[in-house]
């Protein structure tokens, strides 16, 4: 999973645990950082930054609009300096090191009105892809139990907390789409007793990290895969962000890894993905391990130069929306690309379901290629004829400068 590297050589993760009231975050917290304490970890916790703030005497009642406006500009400027705080805390760590935020930047944003957060963004120069992909390594949706676990909802023993259960479920809807688009995003529902629950939410935690927790924690989510046959109205969409999505293979010395880099954005900004993918015997039996570093624009620009020539770049748009709290992806593959994946739609996401999932009404699912390897992306970069080289080099240039249109609409790319 994405993880930065501290002074010392170790990993630096930093993980938001968020969701509607009543959801498990603070248990969660407590369960995760003894968890991983007790795996040899060091463990910081931010506070959460608007509780402290809220608990200190504010009345939004007593508060006119732009003083209220004010209050949730310094509320977002107060959260990241004490994240920075904890966060260069754990850059100088002798040991690995987990950051968990009790909440993070965009949950304010889901308690602002319309173009509220626009402009604050605009005064203040902050991008989405910064404060919300690039800053979290993961984000961890711990659904209110006012959505499907009602008679465990209360507000007893909360001095801060007023919602009602109506409210509470709003709250929890407003929360989770602030956060759609962030790449590594798991929806934790209540789906199971609360210590299931809690032990999914670490599971998750683990599984991106890749690390083993045995039969500690239960089975682990496993990523699902359906071809999806045609492309579905934008307004089926309730919420959704939009990315540019780019994956180059790189040049391995042992056939038995995989090395890529991607990029994805949106108008101009971008995050950076080193992934390592390699075979591993264990017992008779061969494991896949995969590994994934976030990395700088300059570290980008020297893995690129190892492309390798058997495969074609991989573009893609790709559609970040929640379902009936499930989180999915939605890839639509982008000229220029191989035939093969002319007109080619995948949904994916992450789930502990083997049956009986879920999907959006809306879309025609033509068959569940999860075991599929025809519809692995390595197979499908992979070049067949040299007649798609020159298409790719002419078609390529769209995606390094100015803009480009990708189903008729127009999005900014890498400057």
């Amino acid at each position: 999973m994405s993880q930065k590297v501290g002074k010392h050589n170790n990993k630096v993760y930093k993980v938001v645990l968020t969701g509607g009231p009543c959801g498990g975050k603070t248990t969660g917290q407590v369960r995760l950082c003894s968890f991983f304490e007790n795996i040899g970890w060091k463990v910081y916790r931010v506070p959460e930054a608007a509780n402290t703030l809220l608990c200190g005497g504010v009345k939004f009642t007593s508060l006119c609009e732009e003083e209220i406006y004010k209050f949730q500009e310094n509320l977002v400027k107060t959260m990241l300096q004490l994240e920075e705080t904890f966060f260069e805390l754990a850059s100088t760590c002798n040991q690995n090191c987990l950051v968990i935020c009790d909440r993070g930047v965009m949950d304010a944003t889901a308690y602002m009105k319309p173009g509220q957060w626009d402009r604050m963004k605009e005064t203040n120069e902050w991008n989405e892809v910064e404060v919300r992909d690039s800053r979290y390594n993961q984000v961890i949706h711990m659904v209110s139990s006012a959505l499907g676990a009602e008679k465990y909802y209360s507000i007893d023993g909360h001095g801060c907390r007023s919602e009602e259960l109506d409210f509470a479920r709003a709250l929890d809807q407003a929360v989770a789409n602030a956060w759609v688009g962030h790449p590594y995003y798991d929806v934790i529902d209540n789906t199971t007793d609360f210590e299931r629950k809690l032990s999914r939410m670490i599971d998750s935690v683990c599984n991106r990290l890749g690390i083993d927790v045995s039969d500690r924690l239960g089975p682990n989510s496993k990523k699902r895969k359906f071809l999806i046959r045609s492309t579905p109205p934008e307004e089926a969409f309730e919420q959704f962000q939009d990315f540019i999505v780019v994956h180059d293979y790189l040049v391995t010395l042992d056939n038995k890894q995989q090395a890529r880099v991607r990029r994805r954005g949106q108008h101009g900004h971008w995050t950076y993905t080193h992934t390592i993918r390699k075979s591993v015997v264990n017992a008779d039996l061969v494991e896949i391990v995969e590994s994934k570093v976030q990395i700088s624009s300059r570290e980008y620009k020297l893995l690129i130069a190892q492309r390798d020539n058997s495969h074609y770049t991989v573009y893609k748009k790709r559609r970040c929306f929640l379902w009936g709290n499930q989180y999915f992806q939605l890839d639509f593959y982008q000229p220029p690309c191989p035939a093969k994946c002319d007109d080619l739609i995948i949904l994916e996401t992450y789930t502990a379901k083997s049956d009986n999932l879920d999907l959006p009404y809306f879309l025609e699912v033509e068959k569940e290629i999860t075991t599929d390897k025809a519809y692995s992306m390595y197979n499908l970069s992979k070049k067949s004829d040299s007649s798609f080289e020159n298409k790719t080099n002419s078609v390529a240039t769209h995606y390094s400068m100015g803009n480009s249109k990708m189903n008729g609409t127009a999005i900014d790319t890498e400057k």
